[in-house]
């Protein structure tokens, strides 16, 4: 139900299938993947929000694929931090959940999600250490300013961010947010300069860039393999 999203409201979503792990750590096999990135929906209808489940998959796939690298896309679990907890316990390489937008226009980008929460779910994250690297991203093109997009950049950065992407926000479908401007690649080319004048390690800005946009290489640059 956010803004930006294409992705169908349920009321009453489907139970969890309990041969997915199974079937997601096949396809990675079958695939021959190095790299997974592993998304999900919001399941707010859990108690757990889903996290049982991720670090299922997460143990599936290390049986099957032992040597591929495992990264998280998550939701925010509600702020429930012993949910977060056990998915991190399984200790993904990458964790990623993305603070979307700038603070001001969140409430109206986002629907549950807060910009608040979304530092404090990243802060817990980074205190855990449970991780390898720790990444989160943001759409432009909502008609923020470049000085909103700097703090969103210095927030991260204060709570350890190591990877950001920047890309162009486009509207998937005719109910959601307008487009409001289209960014230069100069600007996402100094949206990223400013990211590395304050500490940011790495910041990956385009108008092509997606929060799992050739996520290996990413991880093989903060890796110092590329």
């Amino acid at each position: 139900a956010c803004g930006f999203c294409d992705i169908d409201f349920a009321a009453s979503p489907k139970p969890l299938e309990s041969d997915e792990p199974e079937r997601v750590a096949d396809s990675v096999l079958q695939l021959g993947l190095n790299h997974v990135v592993i998304t999900m929906v919001a399941r707010d209808d859990l108690p757990d929000g889903g996290a049982a489940h991720l670090a299922k998959i997460m143990q599936a796939i290390r049986k099957t694929t032992p040597h591929a690298t495992i990264e998280l896309l998550t939701f925010d679990f509600g702020g429930n931090w012993e949910a977060v907890d056990v998915v991190l316990a399984e200790k993904p390489m990458v964790f990623n959940y993305n603070i979307e937008t700038v603070r001001a226009f969140t409430p109206r980008v986002r629907h549950k999600a807060t910009y608040e929460r979304t530092l404090e779910l990243l802060a817990h994250v980074k205190k855990r250490g449970k991780h390898r690297f720790l990444k989160s991203g943001l759409m432009v093109g909502f008609g923020e300013s470049k000085e909103q997009v700097h703090e969103a950049l210095s927030d991260l950065h204060g709570i350890g961010i190591d990877i950001v992407t920047i890309g162009q926000y486009l509207q998937p479908n005719h109910r959601k947010l307008l487009v409001k401007e289209f960014v230069t690649p100069e600007q996402f080319e100094e949206y990223a300069a400013y990211g590395h004048s304050i500490g940011i390690p790495h910041v990956y800005a385009g108008p092509f860039v997606r929060s799992s946009y050739n996520a290996d290489l990413l991880k093989n640059q903060a890796l110092g393999l590329s």
